[in-house]
């Protein structure tokens, strides 16, 4: 028994990936993962040896999570949302529900992959990809995952959610043409040397809390979101309007460096008022060449920050 739990646990990593893609939420792809294991651990005596295991628990994963996906909105980001905001917008907040939600890259990539294999899987669990797919219905999305992501046949795609290559092949299609109207952002595959200085600079720039040196390292037309938040900012004057306004509690912060949804991200600590620091934020960047494209502050760290492994509080 013990040695069949481990053999399915092995790919609980590739698995979460993939439910993540579908479903764009850690908590439901945990979810979902968990609910594959038990749906696996029932049915093993049937596994038949035709397939590998992991592509037999790429099956009921799918499944379970068209399952998950039927009744549910699909997940957003704020500037899908809305109009550009102003920082003299009125904040607004929806459920955590309704937005799309980072994953730990340690979570969500296999150990046991090639650099060529880790680079392409880090790319389809960014946030704008993932963010795209949401935009598919759930038989769409899952068919185009599993070609494009996991390379499988349109004949594999069809035996698995038990319809027709035709159906398969006209899923297909209809998802290209619906990716191909999004915005997915710039897809480099790997973190060259520069955008590590880069990223270098960004902590000095924040935890020194210098806006003129942060807004920098912008791109002019860099975005600024925070969920639960609806309001996103656009542009060099919008984004220092925020931090030296809004924003400035976050002097004094302490940032600790991660890597979330393919993407490097940092824990961000504020100063609390009894001393030491308190989880902020789970800030997650999009670099492109020598400047930050977006900064996405994901505010809701007693859900984030547990599945990250980073604590709530820093001592002083």
């Amino acid at each position: 028994m013990s040695e069949s739990v481990a053999q399915l646990e092995e790919h609980r990593a590739a698995l979460t990936g993939h439910c993540y893609r579908m479903l764009g939420s850690v908590v439901d792809a945990d979810d979902a993962v968990q609910e594959t294991m038990v749906r696996a651990w029932r049915s093993l005596d049937k596994f038949d040896g035709r397939s590998s295991l992991r592509t037999w628990l790429y099956r009921i994963a799918t499944n379970v999570c068209i399952d998950l996906r039927g009744d549910r909105a699909r997940r957003a980001r704020p500037i899908e949302e809305g109009p550009v905001g102003t920082v003299d917008d009125a904040l607004e907040t929806r459920p955590r529900t309704h937005w799309l939600e980072p994953v730990p890259d340690a979570h969500a990539l296999p150990a046991d992959i090639d650099a060529a294999e880790r680079a392409m899987l880090r790319q389809s669990i960014r946030l704008a990809f993932v963010a795209a797919l949401q935009h598919l219905p759930p038989k769409q999305r899952a068919a185009l995952l599993l070609t494009e992501v996991l390379g499988w046949s349109a004949a594999e795609v069809a035996d698995s959610l038990n319809t027709s290559v035709a159906a398969i092949n006209s899923a297909l299609q209809r998802a290209r043409a619906t990716l191909a109207s999004r915005d997915l952002g710039d897809a480099r595959p790997s973190l060259p040397e520069p955008q590590s200085a880069l990223l270098d600079r960004y902590v000095n720039a924040f935890e020194r809390y210098d806006v003129d040196a942060l807004t920098a390292l912008l791109h002019q037309d860099a975005t600024l979101s925070m969920p639960p938040f609806t309001l996103w900012l656009r542009g060099h004057e919008s984004i220092r309007a925020w931090l030296v306004g809004p924003g400035a509690g976050c002097r004094g912060s302490r940032l600790i460096p991660t890597a979330a949804s393919g993407a490097p991200a940092f824990a961000q600590y504020r100063p609390a008022p009894e001393g030491g620091h308190r989880a902020w934020a789970l800030i997650v960047l999009d670099v492109a060449g020598d400047r930050i494209v977006s900064m996405t502050s994901f505010l809701d760290t007693e859900t984030l920050f547990p599945r990250f492994g980073l604590p709530l509080d820093l001592p002083a």
